[in-house]
């Protein structure tokens, strides 16, 4: 009975952590952490249940994968504090940021800047500081919480933001964006019988980002979904600044 309990645990724990990984992609990450921490927590418990009722000729074996159980625990823990309130690793998933990132690209995103996420919530504690103009942010897409985003902030709670013919404006004040690029020479008037992916493409406003709200916009100008068409996003939806580029390798940079 016992050695059926010790071969019927730790099979499922290889299985159900197998599987939250490889079979659950649209899961953040930092869930999936969260629940093979608490996987391991029980295996542990488990093993010392059957470690006090193991025979001599299996207690090794039981000490052995306890030892493995205990260590796996305490990585998975310290990760998931890691990627949950400090830096995370995020890949750039499309080209909407070119040509300051390439699609597969890869970055560090350090989450403490803007504060200790409460897991969870929306909330945020001990922050050194607000999102600013022109920093690149990661955050969780609002019309799809279980995908995330990168994009540069150009508008913070109290701007009026303003697009005329392609040329942002905030603050009634033209602003210089080297980081911008154009790859379509048209230019759409914001109107109703315009298709939705060009009504606010190019001219935009005048609009004032709410208190708690930011207005982020793609690099990639006329290729980006981001606050023209879904609107400002919720300050309690951003995850981190954009710190350091560390692959490919030939540009590994810090991010500006």
């Amino acid at each position: 009975m016992v050695s059926i309990l010790y071969y019927l645990s730790t099979g499922i724990t290889i299985v159900v952590v197998l599987f939250i990984f490889f079979k659950l992609p649209e899961m953040q990450t930092e869930l999936k952490m969260l629940i093979v921490a608490g996987i391991l927590g029980v295996e542990t418990l488990l093993l010392r249940w059957i470690t006090k009722r193991a025979k001599e000729k299996f207690l090794n074996k039981v000490n052995m994968t306890k030892e493995w159980v205990n260590t796996g625990l305490v990585a998975v823990v310290l990760a998931w504090v890691i990627m949950s309130f400090i830096i995370q690793a995020f890949k750039i998933p499309s080209g909407s940021m070119m040509d300051t990132f390439k699609i597969g690209d890869h970055i560090f995103v350090a989450k403490f800047i803007y504060g200790v996420h409460i897991p969870f919530s929306k909330k945020y504690i001990f922050p050194l500081q607000e999102p600013k103009r022109k920093e690149i942010i990661v955050f969780q897409f609002p019309l799809d919480p279980k995908k995330d985003f990168i994009k540069r902030c150009i508008g913070v709670p109290g701007d009026t933001i303003e697009i005329k013919d392609k040329k942002v404006y905030v603050n009634g004040e033209l602003q210089e964006e080297e980081y911008a690029i154009y790859t379509d020479e048209k230019v759409y008037p914001n109107s109703r019988q315009m298709p939705l992916m060009y009504r606010n493409r190019d001219n935009l406003g005048p609009l004032v980002v709410p208190e708690d709200f930011y207005f982020v916009m793609g690099d990639n100008r006329d290729h980006s979904y981001d606050s023209r068409f879904w609107g400002p996003l919720e300050r309690g939806r951003i995850k981190g600044k954009a710190l350091f580029l560390y692959w490919p390798p030939k540009r590994v940079r810090v991010i500006r």
